[in-house]
């Protein structure tokens, strides 16, 4: 079961992004005390009592006019709804109940969706004789709240969490080969990759940003592997809400990418790499989950000599993150390169799963330290005792080291490249933990023993 949404709504400066950071336990959000600061839309995937979802901050909108704001508001709201699993509606206690709160819980109130009425900004007993004016919403329960300070952080959070859909235990069919997510902005082709992968038109396919409502997912059979294919394009068009479409083309994908064991992040070869094409495939990236990066429209580009090479040196300087994933061109139109493309998915998602036996860790670690060794911490030598591979899906090793906070990033870097060059890893992130052991060895089959 995918992990649910929590969307958080509400006019400008009511405290929107400070509870979306407390949630989070980091300022990820800009805070400021001026109406509409949020200029970007703040997506994240939390945990609260061990359970995780996915929190968005609504934010995004600047108020020019009354009229204004509330369409602005309503346009918010109602991608929200669409998006969301459970909606916190927040209000301010010093401003008290206006007619945009009104609005924005009577469009909430049809959507069926759970609610969560929550009143910020409630930081003493003035203001908690405020919160039962916001009773005329009609709400059975109103939940108080400082989302600056924390009093009523945690009964809120409960509320949360008991209206969260149930968790289901069902796990993807046996004969899957691979759960594939097809994602990227709204109007990339996504729709139309997934005809050509399936060699019909399963779905619709238009040429205009936000045909797909939701995800789709569609099981196809290739050379006797199946594979399900999860289709995220963009949202649907309500009127001029290009930056809504676009922001949430985001969380849609953070949905999929929980499902899914590779992304395939589609790339409008037409238009070039934009910002918010890093956003999306960073977001595979932090997951762990493998990555083939689709040029699309690959027919439009003009083809002079050494055009691919060129093109594809910019968008591994741009996706420098994603240096491990494999680049290919593609007309999702014409169907071109299609069989090269699932060609790719069985690589990617086999070197996802390959595990390497510990004794061949370790000589890949020795070999590594020996040609260049780690350097000293505050005089002292850092030392690495043991490897072993601790997952996969993406490939995850444990080193056992003496001093884990003296081993700088750019060696954990050196060290997974070794990796890579011996064992592949191809279109996956490889993950590297420390852990601490001084003067301790672990033998192959994982018991202690004392070492130097």
């Amino acid at each position: 079961m995918p992990i649910p949404t929590i969307a958080i709504v509400g006019r400008p400066n009511v405290g929107k992004s400070t509870l979306f950071n407390r949630i989070l336990h980091k300022k990820l959000a800009v805070v400021e005390d001026t109406p509409g600061v949020t200029r970007d839309r703040n997506y994240a995937v939390a945990e609260f009592d061990g359970r995780r979802f996915n929190l968005v901050d609504t934010g995004g909108f600047e108020p020019v006019t009354v009229d204004t704001l509330l369409t602005q508001m309503r346009e918010q709201t109602a991608l929200a709804i669409e998006e969301a699993d459970v909606i916190v509606m927040m209000m301010d206690a010093r401003e008290g109940l206006n007619v945009s709160d009104m609005k924005v819980s009577e469009l909430l109130r049809r959507s069926g969706k759970p609610v969560i009425y929550c009143v910020n900004k409630v930081d003493g007993p003035k203001q908690e004789e405020e919160v039962y004016d916001f009773f005329r919403l009609g709400a059975d329960e109103v939940v108080s709240v400082s989302a600056l300070h924390g009093p009523g952080f945690y009964e809120l959070m409960e509320k949360i969490m008991a209206a969260l859909p149930e968790e289901s235990g069902e796990d993807a069919a046996e004969d899957v080969f691979a759960n594939v997510a097809i994602i990227g902005r709204p109007n990339v082709g996504k729709s139309s990759l997934l005809n050509a992968l399936t060699s019909s038109n399963r779905v619709v396919v238009h040429d205009m940003p936000g045909t797909t409502t939701d995800t789709i997912d569609t099981e196809v059979k290739y050379y006797g592997k199946t594979y399900n294919l999860i289709d995220t394009a963009g949202i649907r068009s309500r009127g001029k809400i290009a930056r809504g479409v676009e922001k949430y083309s985001v969380v849609r994908a953070l949905k999929a990418i929980d499902r899914c064991d590779l992304a395939l992040l589609m790339i409008d070869a037409h238009e070039g790499l934009t910002e918010q094409d890093k956003k999306i495939g960073g977001l595979a990236h932090e997951e762990g989950k493998g990555v083939i990066i689709v040029l699309n429209k690959w027919d439009l580009v003009d083809k002079e000599t050494g055009v691919t090479e060129e093109y594809v040196k910019k968008i591994r300087l741009g996706l420098k993150f994603l240096d491990y994933a494999p680049v290919v061109t593609i007309s999702a139109l014409t169907r071109q390169r299609i069989g090269k493309l699932y060609e790719l998915i069985d690589t990617v998602v086999e070197e996802g799963a390959k595990r390497i036996p510990t004794p061949k860790v370790n000589d890949v670690l020795e070999s590594a330290v020996r040609v260049h060794p780690p350097g000293l911490h505050h005089n002292r030598r850092i030392k690495f005792y043991f490897g072993v591979q601790g997952g996969i899906k993406p490939p995850t090793f444990i080193l056992f080291v003496n001093r884990p906070e003296g081993v700088h990033f750019s060696y954990l870097r050196y060290l997974e490249n070794r990796f890579r060059e011996v064992y592949g890893f191809i279109g996956n992130p490889v993950r590297i933990f420390l852990k601490k052991r001084s003067r301790v060895d672990l033998d192959e089959t994982g018991e202690a023993r004392r070492g130097e």
